[in-house]
């Protein structure tokens, strides 16, 4: 295993067929978002010798986009437990019946985290009706992955299709929730642009924060964050793709030529994830 990529929609043909966005999606991202098998999926990572988180987003109160399921994530993460991590997701909207639904994605079907994307589930991730969510995660001390900053889910139409960004600000969000969950890992998803130099300010300050580099090409990088990245946070990023709108060859392919020093490398790609995983 040569890296571990914390960031993986699944792509599979149940899953995008059930995407309003799909078609915008792949306007904004000048990709085609083709559907692959998990068998598929699989491979693909087994041949790049990797492992990966995966997850379906619950964001049926905002969207209307039917949720498939945590039970489809985890059948996925069983059937291919070499390469796949398994995330659950619930939308906060649903009150005490996303709490059920998280603690039985914990315990019953055996899921490693949780993933919220506040932009299109339209929630602030510090609003306090929204923290029992948190607490089943700080209790089965798994991780929360929590989408910041710009999103490309509605960018370029009118009105952004009614998503507000100011759902992913990292402060206050991710601050105020890492300060009243200190035994509660968060991984802040993404560079967070605009509100770049906050997560950094949050990750460094608070050490149960996190943060993956999912989303964006590394040869697009901003300064501060390679220089973070190589210094003071080189125990606190991860290597994330984003896939499928950007795959983890090409991401791996410009992280070879960013000026990262060569002993933060594995540290970014493997070790910080593997510790935040709790793999062996």
């Amino acid at each position: 295993m040569r890296a571990i990529d914390v960031h993986v929609h699944l792509s599979t043909p149940e899953v995008l067929e059930r995407d309003s966005m799909r078609a915008q999606k792949e306007t904004y991202f000048k990709t085609s978002l083709r559907a692959m098998t998990a068998a598929e999926m699989a491979e693909m990572y087994r041949r790049l010798e990797m492992k990966a988180v995966i997850f379906v987003i619950d964001k049926e109160a905002g969207s209307g986009d039917p949720f498939i399921g945590n039970d489809y994530v985890a059948k996925v993460a069983s059937e291919h437990p070499d390469v796949f991590i398994g995330f659950a997701s619930v939308d906060p909207w649903k009150g005490r019946t996303a709490v059920r639904e998280l603690e039985r994605a914990l315990t019953e079907l055996g899921l490693r985290g949780l993933k919220l994307q506040p932009a299109t589930q339209a929630f602030y991730p510090n609003d306090r009706q929204f923290y029992s969510v948190y607490e089943v995660c700080a209790k089965h001390r798994v991780p929360v992955l929590i989408h910041t900053g710009h999103t490309g889910i509605g960018a370029g139409t009118p009105g952004g299709s009614g998503i507000r960004l100011r759902y992913t600000r990292p402060i206050p969000c991710i601050d105020d929730v890492a300060a009243d969950f200190p035994e509660l890992t968060i991984i802040g998803a993404h560079p967070s642009w605009p509100w770049q130099e906050e997560m950094l300010a949050v990750a460094l300050h608070k050490a149960n924060v996190y943060m993956d580099l999912s989303g964006w090409s590394p040869k697009y990088f901003a300064p501060s964050l390679i220089q973070y990245a190589n210094t003071l946070l080189q125990d606190k990023v991860m290597f994330g793709s984003d896939f499928p709108v950007l795959s983890p060859e090409r991401w791996l392919k410009d992280f070879e030529g960013a000026p990262f020093k060569d002993e933060v490398r594995p540290k970014i790609l493997l070790e910080n994830a593997r510790r935040v995983l709790g793999l062996p």
